[in-house]
């Protein structure tokens, strides 16, 4: 085994961390991504009390587990965004307050920074741990977008209106990123329609707006790119060094009735007429062949974080096989040349 494979806790937020640990034990994983929702991982007890994030070590470790990063994508997503009353349902009260929008996004903005110091003070607790750490530590996000409704707009967006956004992203993540910085810890964003950076062009315009900050990077994600029509390995190669955390999800696409198009036609998940769906891992078009030579290419030896979700499969079933999914994927590059043995 190449890499360590985990799962993301995002979607088992119904279950208590100790159950969900359980299960991922028995599933087959080595580890867990941490959700900063459910009672996976509260930052404000790790940050109040000295012995939460201990104590989550001690779960982990009765179950075998270990982690490398915690996700903050709810939080982040209230970043940047035009605020509505949609975000009061993934808030925490102490984020959405009066839903204000001006000061839910300067809320957000403090609780990411607290965050990455709950990350920092949860990665020093980890057992074993000498000076550093195993894998750089990663707080994963979104940022959400103040330009993302203007997508594809009538009356026409300019340059002009877009520039605004990623303005707007950097003034905001600017200050979050130096703190993250103070902390040793990487943010990684999760490539997402919705975010500042939906695809390749837009991840390189984001990295520009905050002047390639080293702590800016990625949580790599093929399903978000694969049916839009982005290259997703190529993703891989043109950011190399800027892939913080990887995560391994499957997507189909053309596989509908032809009345939704990419934009989901608001029809929900696992509607047969959609023109793309979320898989189980080996279910979908995306090709992990490809994305393991290329991540070994550019030197990623992080974890491969399952985030699970198929509106068509039972979850523990598709847990579990998508662990050995991707145990079975994954490879170490080579240590030596192949064909420098014939002239010996």
């Amino acid at each position: 085994m190449a890499r360590p494979v985990t799962l993301f806790t995002g979607q088992w937020a119904d279950l208590s961390f100790d159950i969900i640990c359980a299960k991922a034990k028995s599933f087959g994983y080595d580890g867990v991504e941490l959700a900063c929702w459910g009672d996976h991982f509260d930052v404000d007890k790790a940050l109040k009390d000295k012995n939460y994030v201990k104590t989550r070590w001690e779960i982990l470790n009765d179950h075998g587990l270990t982690a490398y990063a915690i996700s903050s994508h709810l939080v982040g997503q209230a970043i940047c965004d035009n605020i509505d009353e949609r975000h009061k349902s993934i808030l925490p009260p102490d984020v959405y307050g009066d839903g204000e929008p001006e000061g839910v996004r300067k809320r957000a903005a403090k609780k990411m920074i607290e965050t990455a110091k709950a990350c920092r003070l949860f990665l020093n607790a980890k057992p074993g741990r000498k000076n550093k750490d195993d894998f750089p530590g990663v707080v994963n996000g979104f940022t959400g977008s103040s330009i993302w409704h203007s997508i594809y707009a009538f009356p026409p967006t300019d340059q002009k209106y877009w520039q605004k956004g990623f303005d707007d992203f950097a003034k905001r993540f600017t200050p979050i990123l130096n703190e993250f910085d103070k902390q040793d810890i990487n943010f990684g964003l999760e490539v997402h329609p919705t975010e500042i950076a939906f695809d390749t062009a837009s991840a390189q315009r984001a990295l520009d707006a905050v002047k390639n900050h080293k702590r800016f990077g990625f949580n790599y994600d093929p399903s978000h790119l694969g049916y839009q029509g982005v290259d997703y390995v190529k993703f891989i190669r043109t950011f190399g060094g800027r892939i913080y955390h990887c995560h391994m999800k499957d997507v189909w696409w053309g596989h509908g009735d032809g009345t939704v198009g990419v934009f989901g036609g608001h029809a929900s998940f696992a509607d047969p007429r959609r023109y793309w769906d979320f898989r189980s891992l080996g279910h979908g078009d995306i090709n992990f062949e490809e994305i393991i030579v290329a991540l070994n290419d550019v030197g990623y030896a992080g974890p491969l974080s399952v985030e699970w979700e198929d509106g068509r499969m039972d979850r523990e079933h598709g847990a579990t096989e998508a662990a050995a999914f991707v145990k079975k994927a994954d490879f170490k590059p080579s240590s030596l040349a192949f064909d420098a043995q014939f002239d010996r």
